[in-house]
């Protein structure tokens, strides 16, 4: 089963978090208590993002974090990279030779090409999509639709 880490959990609710505010900075503290997430892991979360410039720290009395760039320039991917590092799904890696199958893996191929899949799929979404609200009124159509009732021909039952 594929499955992100809590800090990657953590970080995308961070950076939703901030998007949702893009004029204004959020304390460790605030997004902890909003989140219920601890403060102390949150706060390593963070430090990582702004490392990656995904968040940048500002200083002062009304300091936090506030986004690096345009929540729509920042893909999933490039959060859980930041935080947990390159997506894999197997042990071994183009770069990491180092198992004992590795020469006579039938799968290894295969799976990398999913892994691959799945990157484009989390490159694919930006942050500022998953800002959108949910809950959110669907949009009312302005057009209507009228019911068809099929009638056989005059004299057919």
């Amino acid at each position: 089963m594929l499955r992100l880490s809590k800090k990657s959990d953590y970080a995308l609710i961070s950076m939703k978090h901030l998007a949702l505010r893009p004029d204004a900075s959020s304390s460790a503290r605030e997004i902890s208590e909003s989140y219920d997430i601890p403060l102390e892991l949150l706060a390593k979360v963070l430090q990582r993002l702004v490392r990656a410039r995904l968040l940048v720290s500002v200083q002062g009395t009304r300091g936090g974090y506030r986004l690096g760039r345009s929540a729509s320039l920042i893909s999933v991917a490039d959060v859980i990279q930041a935080v947990d590092g390159p997506v894999t799904v197997t042990a071994c890696s183009e770069d990491d030779h180092n198992c004992d199958q590795f020469t006579k893996c039938s799968i290894r191929d295969p799976l990398w090409k999913i892994k691959n899949r799945i990157l484009d799929a989390l490159t694919t979404v930006s942050v500022a999509e998953m800002a959108v609200e949910a809950d959110a009124p669907a949009p009312v159509p302005t057009h209507t639709v009228s019911r068809m009732v099929f009638v056989p021909p005059i004299g057919e039952n």
